[in-house]
């Protein structure tokens, strides 16, 4: 069998060691190719793929014509728990399973969006700002805010991640109100959470933090239109996919005083190009790689799940992948 952990370089392990030991022991004869992912070396791709059994992947496009060059491929695993970049119906058309991670860094992405809002609050960026580039020492360089005990946060999608931010939310003392289309009132209120309708929301909330799964109800979802909704100024944070958010529309929110800030650990492209980009340099801006998960303890948990999920595909044991959601029979 034949296993392709193919990724942007930027989005790839430091190593794959735990991969490879986990795909060897659990695949007899196997052979692990790494290989490193271009757009620009596209066809090069799918010569690599075209005898693949499996995909390893987070980030690279696998659609229908991916597909097409490894008539082989029986599984798509993604190291994430996004998988957007799958084409799951022309997956579903062949049998190929797609199995993303389900959960391995519930508890980071929920201590970096409280470090966010933490951040953006007590306006740590203006301060680091003032002082490395100006040399200034002053406290007021800023408008202060109010404590967040004394704030709401709105927060979209109450899955796992979001559960887990409204915890420690409420622990600092803020107010937590949430939207989430699949989760009822009494659901939400088990977690101590006000659920709302998104006018509630763009209305009250002095944080607004989006944890929303990608799908085409939310493409786009947060525009310009509804910045101009918000009408307490908030701080926008978004933990959930870039795709969500026009940010063209959070560049004229933010310079129009829609917003006070905005923190974001994800942007529309994967690959942005960071020297051109609108959002980077701005004083209420806060933007970090896509590093919410990155904990010693997440990467191991993924390394390890998203291989195991291949072993456990391409060997018969289907109710052991952590989650599939394609390709059944």
């Amino acid at each position: 069998m034949k296993i392709v952990i193919s990724d942007y370089p930027d989005s790839m392990m430091p190593t794959h060691d735990e991969e490879k030991a986990i795909l060897e022991k659990g695949l007899s004869q196997c052979e692990v190719v790494v290989y490193p992912y271009h757009d620009e070396k596209r066809n090069e791709f799918y010569q690599v793929i075209q005898d693949a059994d499996a995909i390893l992947t987070a980030f690279t496009k696998i659609d229908e014509e991916a597909m097409d060059h490894a008539p082989n491929l029986k599984v798509i695993s993604i190291n994430a728990t996004g998988y957007d970049n799958v084409d799951l119906a022309a997956a579903n058309k062949r049998g190929i399973g797609v199995c993303p991670v389900g959960e391995y860094a519930t508890i980071d992405v929920a201590e970096y969006t409280i470090s966010m809002i933490l951040a953006l609050v007590k306006n740590f960026k203006p301060y680091f700002q003032d002082i490395d580039l100006h040399h200034n020492w002053r406290y007021d360089a800023v408008a202060p805010n109010k404590r967040i005990e004394e704030m709401t946060l709105g927060i979209f999608g109450l899955g796992k991640i979001g559960k887990a931010v409204a915890s420690r939310s409420k622990a600092l003392g803020m107010k937590v109100i949430a939207y989430d289309p699949y989760l009822s009132a009494e659901e939400g209120a088990d977690y101590g959470v006000e659920m709302v309708n998104p006018e509630t929301i763009f209305s009250t909330a002095d944080v607004i933090t989006n944890h929303a799964n990608l799908n085409e109800s939310n493409q786009g979802y947060f525009n310009l239109e509804k910045f101009k909704k918000m009408q307490q100024k908030p701080y926008f944070i978004n933990m959930g996919r870039g795709a969500s958010v026009v940010e063209s529309d959070l560049v004229l929110a933010l310079k129009n005083h829609y917003l006070k800030g905005a923190g974001l650990d994800v942007l529309a492209d994967e690959t942005p190009d960071l020297a051109h980009h609108p959002l980077v340099g701005l004083p209420n801006v806060i933007i970090t790689p896509h590093a919410a998960f990155y904990s010693a303890t997440a990467l191991k948990k993924l390394q390890q799940i998203s291989a195991e999920n291949i072993v456990y595909y391409l060997t018969g044991e289907r109710d052991k992948v952590f989650k599939l959601v394609n390709g059944r029979d």
